[in-house]
């Protein structure tokens, strides 16, 4: 049996035995709704997701936990990665062309398939060219085709480091643009951009 289950069956029967006594049916189904979705309906270690479009492998998602809630009603469903995760994006040749890593990740499900992504703290996005995003808050939306950010991002290149506020970008993050750019420093030291590699 499933350990959430099982705990819940206990915490519901402490429940109600406690409520035959002292609480009023209603406050107990109030109860109950919360516990319900405070619980995963599933959950999962060291998760490792491929996902394929036409047969071709075009992403792999791995994670070191992963909760499934139900959303309940009038909400989206939704799979959180409390521990982090890290997705790798490969071209029509099967390579690696861009991944995305953070120490926080969720997504929601409209009924099709997840429709919005979530990554939070310590984001990282690395494209094909090598070039590197860096903020504390990203969101990827499925019809769009597009990730943006309001908060503050970085972006390293092998010429150049920009930093300011916003950001726009295709899902590849092969094009983009900072809404507010605070700084611009051109990077002429070889030994700065092989380091800048090697944080990759």
């Amino acid at each position: 049996m499933n350990p959430f289950v099982y705990i819940r069956i206990i915490f519901l029967s402490a429940l109600l035995m406690l409520a035959s006594c002292e609480n009023d049916i209603a406050e107990v189904n109030t109860v109950t709704a919360a516990t319900e979705q405070q619980l995963p309906t599933q959950s999962g270690k060291n998760v490792e997701m491929l996902y394929s479009d036409s047969a071709i492998v075009r992403a792999k998602l791995t994670a070191p936990i992963m909760d499934q809630y139900v959303g309940g009603e009038g909400k989206k469903n939704y799979t959180e990665m409390p521990k982090g995760m890290l997705i790798i994006f490969f071209n029509e040749e099967r390579k690696e062309a861009n991944r995305l890593k953070a120490d926080y990740g969720i997504g929601y499900d409209n009924g099709k398939g997840v429709d919005k992504m979530e990554a939070k703290r310590h984001v990282q996005v690395i494209n094909e060219k090598g070039d590197k995003l860096e903020t504390e808050h990203l969101t990827w939306d499925a019809a769009t085709k597009k990730i943006y950010t309001d908060q503050f991002v970085k972006i390293t290149t092998t010429e150049q480091v920009i930093w300011g506020t916003g950001l726009k970008a295709e899902e590849d993050f092969s094009k983009y643009e900072i809404t507010n750019v605070q700084g611009i420093i051109q990077v002429e030291d070889k030994q700065f951009n092989e380091q800048s590699k090697t944080q990759k």
